[in-house]
């Protein structure tokens, strides 16, 4: 039976490199898979998913407002899918969260998400709460924080490393302008601010 999993954690956990790693074993075993991540999201490339590490692949691209449930459609026509794998799910809307709902329900097919929980100011992101409160499946993708302790909170930081507090939410960056850490050095770093 198909289901609606997601995978979140902070920056820099490896989700991309477990995405890749999971649609490598389906298509090892000979069966097709489905990549999709956002389409603003082009530090690897336009319509590439990628690791850290090393290893990526082509993807299809989600855009704010486009109807996944019709992509996914139009897709398995063309040919069946055995999983869709969707990288920077945070940025998907409460929308286009229900649409994968419904391709899981009324296609068959399973979906993989992967994403941040929370952004640099301690907040969910919209994409993350919708599949926090509709997924069937979810696992959190560790990582650690300077001291060692699971990170879960990450910071936002100016090119000469000022601890950023505000702004807007979606800020394209990796390791040059994020740092995880665990929820105390996340407070330190932050002046101890109460999210919004």
């Amino acid at each position: 039976m198909a289901k609606l999993y997601f995978q979140y954690s902070t920056m820099n956990a490896g989700k991309s490199t477990l995405l890749l790693q999971a649609s490598h074993n389906y298509r090892e075993r000979g069966m097709d898979t489905y990549l999709i991540t956002a389409q603003f999201d082009n530090r690897a490339g336009k319509g590439r998913i990628a690791s850290r590490i090393g290893i990526g692949e082509p993807a299809d691209t989600f855009g704010i407002g486009e109807d996944l449930y019709s992509k996914i459609q139009a897709r398995l026509e063309k040919s069946a899918i055995a999983c869709i794998f969707i990288d920077e799910a945070q940025f998907l809307t409460k929308d286009q969260v229900w649409q994968l709902a419904r391709a899981v329900d009324d296609l068959g097919v399973p979906v993989m998400a992967y994403g941040l929980r929370v952004d640099f100011q301690g907040n969910l992101f919209p994409g993350s709460a919708a599949l926090l409160a509709l997924a069937d499946e979810m696992r959190e993708v560790r990582t650690i924080c300077h001291c060692g302790k699971k990170a879960t909170m990450v910071i936002r930081t100016t090119d000469d490393g000022t601890v950023l507090t505000s702004g807007a939410q979606v800020e394209i960056g990796g390791n040059e302008r994020y740092v995880s850490l665990c929820r105390r050095h996340w407070r330190e770093k932050t002046g101890d601010q109460t999210p919004d």
